[in-house]
């Protein structure tokens, strides 16, 4: 399971950071991959990565601010060009608006598209479990921004138990049909009498992964609820130390803001992205030493930056 940022900056692309969307790889998991946001530009992001745009089986959309949803018609399209692949149905979740957006942007340029897309639109009377699916369960909550914005906190389910096959040789299985059935979770008995039960040999199950990715949000209850003990927050951090009433008038947060709510939710790491194009590299150095003063570890993403899970 890896993270991968395609556009980190905030409101318009600069020469450093082009505008809002990530893709969630799970590739191993359920051999598709995830995309939250698609901002201006983003078909040309992917170009630089190895992600098959085919693959990209749903797409979360946190709010309708262009920097976060004009890259989806070119997408979109782009997608269905793929005439030597398996054309394969979409999914995509947002707030209500995002289908007439998307199915406007379609109509007025004539594209047609070879797959279905599926809406999943949303406003703040129908948020709480908006996905499940054998292995994993999405969650959507109302942020504080300055139209309706959401974030989601995405949870792996628990993982099966491995099988210890060192163990299982070494009290006389031979390799074969045998292996199968205790790794079923089925009790065997050897020739000799030999009883094998298989609770002993599977590790107990292992905890899913649990992610919160943000939209734009100022500080809220809300950011926390979603971050609750996540393996991964991602947050906006569109201003930096100081910055509070600004950040606070246009909706956004702080690095340092960012940070608290990290350390609130009891979170195990904190990636920060949506950076305001005022902060140069140098600036980046400090921000991140700044949100560590709260919490660690913290990190400031980069465009194309892959981040494993």
């Amino acid at each position: 399971m890896q993270l991968q940022f395609l556009g980190t900056g905030a409101g318009q692309p600069s020469k450093a950071r082009n505008v809002s969307s990530l893709v969630l790889k799970l590739l191993e998991e359920i051999n598709e991959v995830w995309m939250f946001d698609c901002g201006e530009g983003t078909q040309h992001q992917i170009l630089e990565t190895t992600i098959k745009p085919r693959k990209i089986s749903r797409i979360f959309i946190t709010h309708l601010h262009g920097d976060h949803i004009f890259g989806l018609p070119g997408f979109l399209s782009s997608r269905s060009f793929q005439a030597n692949e398996e054309q394969t149905d979409i999914d995509i979740y947002g707030p209500s608006g995002i289908k007439n957006f998307v199915l406007s942007s379609l109509r007025v340029s004539g594209s047609r598209l070879p797959y279905r897309i599926h809406f999943h639109e949303f406003d703040e009377g129908s948020l709480g479990k908006i996905l499940e699916t054998d292995k994993f369960t999405v969650y959507a909550d109302k942020l504080d921004h300055t139209i309706f914005c959401v974030g989601y906190r995405i949870m792996q389910k628990d993982l099966e138990g491995t099988l210890d096959a060192d163990k299982l040789r070494a009290a006389g299985v031979p390799f074969g049909p045998l292996f199968g059935q205790v790794k079923n979770g089925q009790d065997i008995v050897l020739e000799d009498g030999t009883e094998i039960i298989a609770a002993d040999y599977i590790s107990p199950p292992r905890p899913g992964k649990t992610l919160a990715i943000l939209g734009d949000t100022r500080k809220t209850a809300a950011s926390v609820r979603l971050a609750v003990a996540a393996d991964v927050l991602v947050h906006e951090a569109t201003y930096g130390k100081g910055d509070e009433k600004i950040a606070r008038s246009h909706g956004h947060s702080t690095n340092m803001q960012a940070a608290e709510v990290a350390r609130e939710a009891g979170a195990k790491r904190l990636l920060l992205n949506h950076i305001s194009a005022r902060f140069l590299s140098k600036d980046i150095s400090q921000m991140r030493r700044d949100a560590g003063s709260i919490f660690e570890p913290v990190h400031i993403v980069k465009d194309l930056e892959e981040v494993e899970i």
